[in-house]
């Protein structure tokens, strides 16, 4: 699988630093911040292919940060990260655009898994756009 960059969203520092150091040692390109507004400058500034993202946090909560970051790259694929009493929530981020959603506590598989299905699915839409636009160059 190609290099690609993963940004995990939550408020809960030990989790983010535990997951975080997980999925570096299966040799991702993963980084972590603690709040939809971090995220925002991380999605604005950098290449950022898939982020996890917590549905509940202070601040932005998870669904404002979701909207804002389709805003920002449409492209990019949201996990949405709930507790069972946000799965009401997490169910809603879909309709705004979440590639998919994880009950905490992950199972760290089921993780990975889902992040490479996003990865993959981010990287057939890019084709599909840079197809498009060839055949639109050799139309004129």
């Amino acid at each position: 699988m190609d290099d690609f960059n993963i940004l995990l969203v939550d408020d809960e520092t030990e989790f983010l630093e535990t997951l975080v150091k997980r999925l570096k040692k299966r040799r991702l390109n993963i980084s972590g911040v603690k709040s939809g507004e971090e995220a925002l400058v991380i999605v604005g500034e950098k290449g950022v292919d898939v982020v996890v993202l917590d549905v509940r946090m202070p601040g932005i909560d998870g669904i404002q940060t979701l909207k804002e970051i389709k805003e920002i790259n449409p492209l990019i694929e949201v996990i949405m990260l709930t507790g069972h009493a946000s799965l009401e929530v997490a169910v809603e981020g879909m309709e705004f655009g979440a590639f998919d959603y994880l009950m905490k506590p992950i199972d760290i598989d089921e993780l990975l898994y889902k992040i490479e299905d996003a990865y993959k699915k981010k990287k057939i839409q890019e084709e599909k756009i840079k197809s498009i636009e060839r055949m639109k160059d050799s139309l004129q």
